[in-house]
């Protein structure tokens, strides 16, 4: 590990590299390509490196002074934090989908609503799974069943007791994990408190708000709607099985302050512009802490009312209205998700994502997919838990006693709907791989045969290998359909959850309509519920080794990363935003270089290149004319302005070149599957053509530069795709070109 060492003092006049690694990025050494290096500002968790000073070869391209930027334990620095976001996955994704909405001027309110209310569900979903396990099946069907009983010690504390008491003390399981991601939420973001700047926005685009923005009073704001409509969920659940056996005007009062709160979550949802308000707004705050706190107490006199009731509990199969509950929660996210959809698709035409006036693509869908699938797996991982835990339970008697652990139908048609959907997309991703697979190869083909046109007969094999990997590489623009088909099938499937309203069992329609038996059906059940099972143990075994791993994390963390850039505005249970602290950090970092007399090339890699732009468009006109930008593998246009073209398109690429004075070189290769070109794609096909300093940007690398071995070696150079850059000619002479530009009168320079 780097020593730490206080913060060196720049020469005057001088240039400082200051790169920045792409996501899960390698260590200090690696990005500065030395093998001693010591820390010069932040933490452990990021912090800036620079060369040991008195060791040969410490400076870079012409003698300037290397810095490094590493971030990579920011978002994933410790075990609670990963293994937190494997469980908080489907609000990590409902929160990105809110910044994945088009520009559509004078509907975005309507967007960002639909997306909290959504968010919201998936808080509810939450809460009502807790209460399908503790309540459902442990409190109601088990501990009232002498055979679930027998063998369970742990659970016999409470058998034969009454079945108020029984609900009432299983009640505050839900409670407790209600309280869980509350602390969760406000624990893991305390590490970036400390960097949020007051400074005002220098930049239109939303980008800028990345870092810039100070979000506190909005997260808390959200998580205290959370939490309040959390705790009227299990209310609600409690005093709907009571209602069913027994009606007092005490429980009358009960659910009208229960509706009361959860009416009062969705309205103050549906205002977006008072919830988003940034300025001091103590009596605005303190109205969402009392509705939080009111919640509090009416759960309070619920649980009270359920332990204390004296009127006679009936003996039904399962908790009295439990599953109504859960299928008709599936339906609101279902019409939620519809109405996203329409007003995405009605509104999108009138802003255009690249800000140019072209007819908006398929990509300006971004906002209503992620949130399906986000959807899709919170219904998914809940039908798993309240599933799996039958299962446990499940004492296998046939006898009039014996207990029946059979889940909600909701709950089985989720499960089979997200079958079906994994197995439709699959199968599409297969027949797309195979259609697209000629397409692809030929301009594969074309690519490589311009790059080597007189390679040797024995480098045939090699063609072949590079010519494989541009063509996968270009597979990265069919994911975008298939993930609409994916999401598509995921809300159709949740959709058929409706079915559970009418006791309408998933074999009954399928044999009816399709001719499949039930058994098939079952087993299609069966293997759905072990798919998902899977991808949790996945998860959980991808965040433990993201942790422990640093090459693993290359891979898994990429997820966790790019998921954790945006600013919890959607929910508030999600990962915090560690560019909360990691833009505002690199801000302040370059704004000091310059204030030393000091001229910054800047240089990002893959995500880092997304951190360096947001960067710049904070950084006043004093500071960015002593800058100058060099990206390799971005993401910036490829990927980051088809899933977030509100946030980055053309207009808000422009305005970065700008502010560096067009100081700005990109450099991309044809084998990368993630990063691209900024402003000149250079592909066959495209009619677009940049005009002016845009022109200038984008360059293109042959990837690899040869296919037969060179003279000191015996194997032909590697094919380095998305890999960075720093260690190749290309980078060392746009290093100078920009070097040259920010600095014409230093020595050596051009």
């Amino acid at each position: 590990m780097a020593d730490v060492s206080p913060t060196e003092e720049p020469t005057s006049g001088g240039i400082v590299e200051l790169r920045v690694h792409g996501v899960s990025g390698s260590g200090a050494d690696q990005v500065l390509n030395r093998p001693y290096v010591h820390q010069v500002a932040g933490d452990r968790s990021g912090g800036f490196y620079r060369p040991r000073p008195g060791y040969p070869d410490s400076t870079g391209t012409d003698g300037v002074t290397l810095e490094a930027y590493r971030w990579s334990d920011l978002p994933s620095g410790t075990a609670v934090r990963t293994l937190s976001l494997v469980f908080l996955l489907p609000f990590m994704l409902c929160n990105v989908a809110l910044w994945m909405h088009p520009t559509i001027h004078g509907w975005k309110n309507v967007v960002v609503a639909l997306c909290r209310v959504l968010a919201l569900t998936l808080t509810m979903l939450y809460v009502l799974s807790i209460v399908g396990v503790a309540v459902d099946l442990i409190a109601w069907r088990c501990m009232g069943t002498p055979s679930c009983m027998t063998g369970r010690s742990w659970l016999s504390w409470l058998g034969g007791r009454p079945t108020g008491l029984r609900l009432g003390v299983l009640a505050l399981v839900p409670v407790a994990a209600i309280g869980l991601v509350w602390w969760l939420s406000t624990r893991l973001s305390h590490s970036f408190d400390a960097f949020r700047t007051r400074d005002p926005a220098t930049s239109k685009h939303q980008l800028s708000a990345v870092g810039q923005w100070d979000g506190a009073p909005l997260v808390g704001r959200l998580r205290s709607v959370h939490v309040a409509a959390a705790f009227a969920t299990l209310d609600g659940s409690l005093l709907a099985a009571r209602a069913s056996q027994h009606h007092s005007s005490t429980m009358v009062v009960l659910l009208a302050a229960t509706g009361a709160v959860l009416l009062t979550c969705l309205v103050l949802l549906i205002a977006v512009r008072s919830i988003d308000r940034t300025d001091p707004a103590p009596g605005m705050d303190a109205f969402f802490r009392g509705l939080r706190t009111i919640a509090c107490g009416v759960t309070i006199l619920v649980i009270v009312h359920i332990v204390t009731s004296p009127a006679p509990w009936s003996r039904s199969r399962s908790l009295p209205g439990y599953g109504a509950i859960v299928a008709w929660l599936f339906v609101s996210q279902t019409v939620l998700v519809v109405i996203l959809a329409v007003v995405v698709i009605w509104r999108r035409g009138g802003g255009h994502p690249d800000g140019k006036g072209r007819p908006a693509p398929l990509r300006a869908l971004g906002a209503p997919v992620l949130v399906t699938i986000a959807a899709g797996l919170a219904v998914a991982f809940s039908a798993e838990l309240v599933y799996r835990t039958a299962d446990v339970l499940d004492d296998g008697g046939t006898t009039a006693d014996s207990l029946v652990t059979s889940p909600p139908l909701a709950y089985k048609w989720a499960i089979f709907g997200f079958f079906l959907a994994v197995l439709s997309a699959l199968l599409a991703a297969g027949v797309v791989t195979v259609l697209s697979r000629g397409r692809r190869w030929r301009a594969a083909r074309a690519i490589v045969a311009a790059d080597f046109p007189h390679a040797p007969p024995e480098a045939a094999e090699r063609l072949r290998q590079v010519e494989q990997a541009v063509a996968r590489a270009r597979f990265t623009e069919r994911l975008e359909p298939l993930t609409v088909v994916y999401a598509g099938l995921a809300a159709l499937g949740l959709a058929t959850s409706a079915l559970g309203l009418f006791q309408i069992f998933p074999g009954d329609v399928s044999q009816q309509y399709v001719g499949l038996p039930e058994s098939f059906v079952n087993f299609f059940i069966g293997t759905g519920s072990y798919v998902i099972a899977a991808i949790v143990l996945g998860l959980v075994i991808g965040g433990i080794f993201a942790y422990r791993t640093a090459g693993f994390r290359r891979y898994v963390g990429v997820l966790w990363d790019l998921g954790t850039f945006w600013p919890r505005a959607a929910h508030p249970f999600a990962p915090p935003c560690y560019a909360e602290r990691a833009v505002p950090e690199l801000a302040k970092r370059i704004s000091y270089l310059v204030e030393q007399g000091q001229g910054v090339l800047l240089t990002g890699h893959s995500h880092g290149s997304v951190l360096l732009a947001a960067t710049v468009l904070q950084l006043p006109a004093r500071v960015t004319d002593r800058v100058a930008l060099l990206t390799h593998g971005s993401p910036l246009r490829r990927l980051y302005a088809r899933l977030f073209p509100a946030s980055v398109n053309v207009s808000t690429l422009e305005e970065i070149g700008e502010r560096v004075g067009w100081r700005w070189v990109n450099l991309w290769r044809d084998t990368d599957p993630i990063g691209g070109w900024i402003f000149a794609p250079h592909w066959a096909g495209d009619s677009e053509t940049p005009a002016g300093p845009a022109a200038a940007v984008d360059r293109r690398l042959t990837d690899p530069l040869d296919v037969v071995p060179p003279p000191s070696d015996s194997v032909p150079p590697p094919i380095l795709a998305h890999w960075p850059s720093e260690s190749e000619e290309a980078f060392a002479q746009a290093a100078r070109d920009l070097i040259a530009r920010l600095h014409p009168d230093r020595p050596g320079a051009g």
